[in-house]
C-alpha cells in the first residue's frame, strides 16, 4: 500500500504528526511512504522524516498567497506525483477541509476522526460523544483518513536517510481569500489542549480560584481546560473550553476538578483513556464515567496533590 501523509503547515513534527507517520509506516508494510508539507522551508521537517521510512517529501516552491485553495491544490499535486491509494493526516480543521474537497473531486472515500486503522483499511471510530465504537471500510481505491490525537502510540524514529525533497508548483483559479497579515500566537510552555497527553480541567466548582487548576497542570506538564460555565464566567479563555460547544480531547489522563459532568461536557472528553474526578458532590454525574473519583473539597484536595507531586519529584 502506498501512503501519503499530509503534514499541513508544520515546520517541525508535532505529536499528532508522529502518530500519523507511525500509522503510515505500519500500514505501508513495505510500500512507499511519502509526505507533504505546506510550509515552503522544508529542511527542518525533512531531517526528522527519514526515521519514519518517508522516501519523498513534497513541498511548495514558495509562500502561498491565499488560504484553502492553495492547500487543496498542493495536496492534489502531491497525490498525483505519489500515486498513493491512502492519504493520512491529523484530525484538524485545515486537513479535514482539504480531504473533503479532494474526496469529492476524486470520488473517493473520506473518514474523519479515526482512532485506529488496520492493514485491510478497516477504520475504527468513536461516535455519539464516545458512547459507541464503530468500524468503517472505504469501498473506493483511494481513501482519505484523518487520525484523532492520542489514538496511536507514536514510535521513536529509527535511523534512516532524510527523504528527497521535491518542490511542487501549483496554481489556483477562482476567488480565494488573501492573507493580508499574520502574527504569532502568544507563546506558552503548556502543550496544546487538543494534542496533550495529560489535561487538567476546572469546572464551576473551582470558582474564581482558577490559578489552582493551572498550578496543578504545570506540575503535571499538562494542558489546561475548562467547562463552559468557567468560560462564560470569564475565568478562562474560550479556547480552553472542553465539550460539545468547545473542543474534543482524548488524552491518556484527564483530571477534572469541580466539573459536574453534564452530557454537553462529557461529549468532549469521555474517550479519554483514564479519567480522574474531584468533586465534593458524591452524586455528581462525572463519577459515572470516572476511573478514579475523589469526593472532597477541591480547595483542600488539589493543594495536597500538588504537594505530593513535588515531594515525589524530590
Amino acid at each position: 500500500m502506498n501512503v501519503l501523509v499530509d503534514l499541513g503547515q508544520t515546520g517541525r513534527l508535532r505529536s499528532p504528526d508522529r502518530e500519523v507517520l507511525t500509522l503510515a509506516r505500519t500500514l505501508a508494510a513495505g510500500g512507499a511512504v511519502t509526505a507533504l508539507t505546506h510550509a515552503p522551508r522544508a529542511e527542518d521537517v525533512a531531517a526528522e522524516l527519514g526515521g519514519y521510512g518517508v522516501s519523498i517529501l513534497y513541498a511548495p516552491e514558495g509562500e502561498a498567497t491565499d488560504l484553502s485553495l492553495t492547500d487543496t491544490a498542493l495536496l492534489d499535486a502531491a497525490l498525483g506525483e505519489s500515486g498513493a491509494t491512502l492519504v493520512l493526516g491529523p484530525n484538524d480543521a485545515e486537513t479535514t477541509d482539504a480531504f473533503a474537497r479532494l474526496a469529492v473531486r476524486h470520488s473517493a472515500a473520506v473518514i474523519t476522526d479515526a482512532v485506529g486503522m488496520a492493514a485491510d483499511r478497516t477504520v475504527t471510530k468513536s461516535v455519539l460523544a464516545g458512547g459507541y465504537t464503530t468500524t468503517a471500510a472505504p469501498t473506493t481505491d483511494l481513501a482519505f483518513v484523518t487520525l484523532a490525537p492520542n489514538s496511536v502510540q507514536a514510535e521513536e524514529p529509527e535511523e534512516g536517510p532524510a527523504p528527497e525533497v521535491k518542490p511542487l508548483s501549483v496554481s489556483v483559479s477562482g476567488a480565494a481569500a488573501t492573507v493580508t497579515g499574520t502574527r504569532e500566537a502568544p507563546a506558552s510552555s503548556r502543550p496544546k489542549l487538543t494534542e496533550a497527553r495529560v489535561v487538567v480541567v476546572g469546572g464551576r466548582g473551582v470558582g474564581e480560584n482558577f490559578s489552582l487548576v493551572e498550578e496543578l497542570a504545570d506540575e503535571l506538564g499538562a494542558a489546561v481546560g475548562a467547562s463552559r460555565a468557567v468560560v462564560d464566567a470569564g475565568w478562562a479563555e474560550h479556547s480552553a473550553q472542553v465539550g460539545q460547544t468547545g473542543v474534543t480531547v482524548s488524552p491518556q489522563l484527564y483530571l477534572c476538578a469541580g466539573v459536574s459532568g453534564a452530557i454537553q461536557h462529557r461529549a468532549g472528553m469521555q474517550t479519554s483513556q483514564t479519567i480522574v474526578a474531584i468533586n465534593k458532590d458524591e452524586n455528581a454525574q462525572i463519577f459515572d464515567i470516572a476511573d478514579y473519583g475523589v469526593v472532597g473539597d477541591l480547595n483542600k484536595v488539589i493543594p495536597q496533590l500538588i504537594e505530593a507531586l513535588r515531594e515525589r519529584r524530590g
